[in-house]
C-alpha cells in the first residue's frame, strides 16, 4: 500500500506567514528550486561557463567542480531537467529542493548579525556580491551568498534548519531582527 506524504516547509511551525519586517529581517523562503551540480572529471571550466551564462539561476559555489544552482523561477523538476539537458555528459544534477531549506537575511546589519557566528571577512571589500562560500554558522554547515548589497542569502539541510533558525533569531536579538516567511 502507498503511503501518502504530506509536504510541508521544515520551519512552518516555528515561523509566522505575516508580520511586519524590520529594518533587519530574515525571510524563510517557502519556494525554492536547488540542484547540486558535480562536474565529471576535467569539465570544471566547461560546466562553470554554461552555468554562469544562464542569468535565470544563481550559481553559488560550493567546492571544487560543485556548484548549488538556486531559482524561484522554475519548479525544482524543471530545474533539475533543464539543468541536465543543459551539462548533458559534463555534469550530475542532484534536486536537493527538499532536502534544503533557503533564508534571507537583510538590512544594514546583516554583516553584523552574521560576524557574530561566522567566521570570515565578511567585509564588503573581501566578499564581494556574487561571492558564496561553505561556512559554519556556530556548528551548523551552510552556504552563504552575498546576492545584494546588505542581503545574504543561506542554504542550509532540512535537519538543520530549525537549530540554525534559533541560532541566527539570538545572533539578530540585539539589532530587532524580524522573521517571516517570504510572499
Amino acid at each position: 500500500m502507498p503511503h501518502q506524504f504530506q509536504e510541508r516547509h521544515a520551519l512552518e511551525e516555528l515561523v509566522s506567514m505575516n508580520a511586519a519586517a524590520a529594518a533587519d529581517h530574515l525571510a524563510v523562503v517557502a519556494r525554492q528550486a536547488i540542484v547540486v551540480v558535480l562536474a565529471a572529471e576535467g569539465q570544471e571550466a566547461s560546466v562553470a561557463a554554461l552555468l554562469t551564462a544562464d542569468e535565470e539561476i544563481s550559481v553559488r559555489f560550493s567546492a571544487p567542480g560543485e556548484w548549488l544552482v538556486v531559482t524561484g523561477l522554475q519548479t525544482p523538476e524543471l530545474l533539475q531537467q533543464s539543468l541536465a539537458a543543459l551539462l548533458r555528459e559534463t555534469a550530475h544534477c542532484v534536486d536537493q529542493s527538499h532536502g534544503r531549506v533557503l533564508l534571507r537575511l537583510s538590512g544594514a546589519n546583516s554583516r553584523a548579525i552574521l560576524a557574530k557566528g561566522i567566521g570570515i571577512d565578511l567585509h564588503p571589500s573581501a566578499f564581494v556580491i556574487g561571492s558564496s562560500a561553505n561556512v559554519l554558522c556556530g556548528h551548523i554547515s551552510i552556504n552563504l551568498a552575498l546576492v545584494d548589497k546588505n542581503s545574504f542569502e543561506i542554504v542550509v539541510m532540512r535537519s538543520f534548519a530549525e537549530s540554525l533558525l534559533h541560532d541566527l533569531c539570538e545572533m539578530g536579538r540585539a539589532f530587532d531582527l524580524s522573521v517571516f516567511f517570504a510572499p
